[in-house]
């Protein structure tokens, strides 16, 4: 009998444990989602973290196209000096310098005219990413076999015809899952945007935390977010990368 008890007693002791958990886990989601629409904190956070990272990707490729181009011409050429060094000169600076600094210098120095800060994160981190995707670009370039270079110059295409048309389409599919790894990165580093007051992902926990005062709930959901989206992203990617290897193949 007295082992019924006993047991009865473990039982009970298990079921209000359990409960406990249950009810401050449920406390700890209502004051940080449910209490006054608060989710809404987070819905906005993610678009505009997305956003930014989308935009500044973009504009990083474009940039990162034309400084490897350039770079490139130049090597084989010896032409497009002035370019070349000014492009060598942004890419030091803009590699020798941490993100959160150039995006302050961004907003209160060189774009202190523009009020939306989302679009002056855009800009920043496009530039920022620009500098490293060049690099990403010109490795791709670089590993064209040459032959690639000889056979559009025997057609009569131009230096930079050949290099449009016929490289540079191999070099950026060479490279696609390097891109992917900048563009994951890239969405993480624009966690830093809350220091021009934009509510990105992380923003938005600081500010449900300034009202619960609850560290747990806001931080682990953004980590959980981010790491979804991360997931998610690489699942994309990789589809991106068997889909390319097949038509190789076909």
């Amino acid at each position: 009998m007295n082992g019924f008890y006993c047991l009865t007693g473990f039982f009970n002791s298990i079921s209000e444990y359990f409960g406990d958990v249950w009810d401050s886990f449920y406390e700890g989601f209502y004051k940080t989602f449910l209490k006054d629409d608060r989710w809404k904190f987070f819905l906005e956070g993610i678009e505009n973290t997305l956003i930014i990272a989308i935009g500044a990707t973009l504009m990083g490729i474009l940039i990162g196209i034309v400084i490897s181009v350039v770079k490139v011409l130049h090597a084989k050429t010896g032409k497009l000096i002035i370019l070349n060094w000014i492009f060598e000169i942004y890419t030091t600076v803009i590699r020798g310098t941490p993100v959160v600094l150039q995006l302050i210098i961004a907003y209160n120095i060189i774009f202190i005219n523009i009020e939306n800060a989302v679009l002056v994160g855009i800009i920043t981190f496009g530039i920022n990413s620009g500098a490293y995707v060049s690099e990403i670009i010109r490795a791709g370039i670089m590993a064209v076999d040459v032959g690639q270079t000889e056979a559009g110059r025997s057609l009569g295409l131009s230096q930079f015809q050949t290099m449009r048309l016929i490289v540079l389409p191999q070099a950026i599919k060479n490279v696609l899952p390097a891109l992917g790894n900048e563009f994951i990165a890239l969405l993480k580093e624009t966690s830093v945007i809350g220091y021009l007051g934009v509510n990105d992902l992380t923003r938005a926990g600081q500010r449900v935390l300034s009202l619960t005062y609850d560290f747990y709930f806001p931080y682990i959901s953004i980590a959980i977010v981010y790491l979804l989206m991360v997931m998610g992203l690489s699942k994309l990617f990789k589809m991106l990368e068997k889909r390319f290897a097949q038509s190789d193949r076909g």
